[in-house]
């Protein structure tokens, strides 16, 4: 044994000065005075029996914050140590967590601790290894987002990197979503739950069909566009309290995100059963219903029925006939050949284009779709030459990463039986019409390197 201000200590332990250990900034850990007690009488009674676990390459400690206080205290200049390096960081941070609920039946702070499971979920780590409950994580994670929610409103300026890699699955994202579901928005109402009609059931989820192409964006077959896109997307390219045409307009989503944001939005939509749907959602959710309004018709009419020049054209147009919205003579999905619908598509989007006004920006998200043979049909590119031949150039191209939803478990299948990989993005795509060197005094400037230091404080180490 060795003695250190009249401490114990077990002689196979390493030693270091108290200066060169780090406590963790992010510890989610209470220390109560029950707790403080506890650590003092033991170690003056028995010695520093039970090493700080911290890192050997900076010190940043995994476990014993409060035993390095005591020591401290008792003016210990040197306390025992052990490396934890052997661990990953998911490891780390969730014997962190776990040995405070575990051993010592300890508090935590409430938003530290939602931020570390949320990262610890992040990196695939199970949480149930920190020894909390299933039931008890859920209660966690939620008062982390309503304490979220309090601190910033959806009205608040809300961006992400302005980067090509949109993920959908990171925590940020989740908690932003559930905001705008939470308003009231329900996108689904109006639309068959089968809308891939007698396309393989197996493309449920967000996940592609086997056979023809993709469940778009999941959800009992249905696809659901994304709010938290639409938010990025309505702030990136188009002016403060801008309009904004949707030429498929679809569900309810991107008309109440507009709106909830002071944006003007015109959704034109053929089906009537869509349009009534969506108006009560309207009414209910935002202050201002007449920024919004979905008119009933054919998107080749759309010069006809918008009838003004826009800021911006956002939308998500059919993926030919990959779901079948309506049985209605023009409905676009429904048409025989890909050629014609091509055809159609490429109309639609020339008109669009003509209402937009000039030195603006378009944004389309797409994903290819596969012929019967399973061949891809290049739908991106038809999308690129679309607007290229209404006079607009592509600027930008960002992928959108979706949830795996249930691929993981079919991919073994699709693969071994067609060597089809397992396909979980987007394409976003974006024009512009005019003059770049315009581009800077038409938008708002936004913070880019106080967002890409966020973002690199939440990406964690592979």
């Amino acid at each position: 044994m060795t003695e250190i201000k009249g401490i114990y200590v077990p002689d196979e332990y390493k030693l270091s000065s108290v200066e060169k250990l780090q406590a963790y900034k992010n510890n989610p850990v209470i220390h109560s005075d029950k707790q403080k007690d506890s650590v003092r009488n033991s170690i003056e009674t028995y010695g520093f029996m039970v090493p700080i676990l911290c890192k050997e390459e900076n010190g940043e400690i995994a476990d014993g914050h409060l035993r390095l206080e005591v020591g401290e205290e008792f003016g210990m200049p040197k306390v025992p140590w052990t490396s934890v390096d052997h661990l990953s960081d998911a490891e780390i941070k969730g014997l962190r967590i776990a040995m405070q609920k575990t051993a010592y039946d300890g508090e935590f702070e409430d938003e530290e601790l939602a931020s570390e499971l949320d990262e610890l979920d992040d990196m695939d780590f199970d949480l149930e290894l920190t020894g909390f409950e299933e039931d008890e994580i859920g209660e966690v994670l939620d008062n982390g987002a309503e304490e979220d929610v309090e601190h910033e409103s959806l009205t608040e300026q809300f961006v992400v990197p302005p980067m090509s890699i949109l993920d959908t699955r990171l925590g940020y994202w989740l908690s932003r979503k559930n905001e705008w579901l939470s308003l009231g928005i329900k996108s689904e109402v109006g639309r068959d739950d089968t809308l891939l009609g007698n396309k393989s059931r197996e493309g449920y989820g967000g996940d592609y069909d086997l056979e023809k192409g993709e469940s778009a964006w999941g959800g009992k077959g249905t696809s659901i566009f994304d709010p938290v896109l639409t938010e990025i997307s309505y702030k990136w390219f188009c002016p403060d309290s801008g309009s904004i045409l949707d030429s498929f307009a679809g569900g309810s989503v991107r008309g109440i995100v507009a709106g909830y944001l002071g944006y003007e939005y015109d959704g034109v939509e053929l089906r009537e059963e869509q349009v009534k749907a969506n108006r009560p959602q309207a009414d209910k959710i935002l202050d201002d219903r007449d920024l919004v309004s979905w008119q009933v018709g054919d998107a080749k009419d759309v010069k006809e029925l918008a009838g003004k020049s826009y800021d911006y054209l956002f939308s998500c147009p059919p993926y030919y006939d990959l779901e079948e919205y309506s049985d209605l003579d023009n409905e676009l999905s429904a048409i025989e050949s890909y050629e014609d619908f091509k055809q159609n598509y490429f109309e639609i989007i020339e008109r669009s284009v003509d209402l937009l006004k000039d030195n603006r920006f378009a944004t389309f998200v797409v994903g290819d779709i596969r012929d019967d043979d399973g061949f891809y049909r290049n739908f991106v590119s038809d999308t690129i030459a679309g607007f290229r031949q209404a006079g607009m150039e592509l600027y930008n191209e960002a992928i959108l990463i979706t949830a795996y939803g249930s691929l993981p478990i079919r991919v073994g299948r699709q693969f071994n039986a067609k060597r089809k990989l397992g396909k979980t993005h987007q394409n976003v795509l974006t024009f512009y019409k005019g003059d770049p060197d315009k581009i800077k005094g038409n938008y708002t400037e936004i913070d880019v390197e106080e967002l890409m230091n966020e973002e690199k404080d939440n990406q964690v180490d592979e």
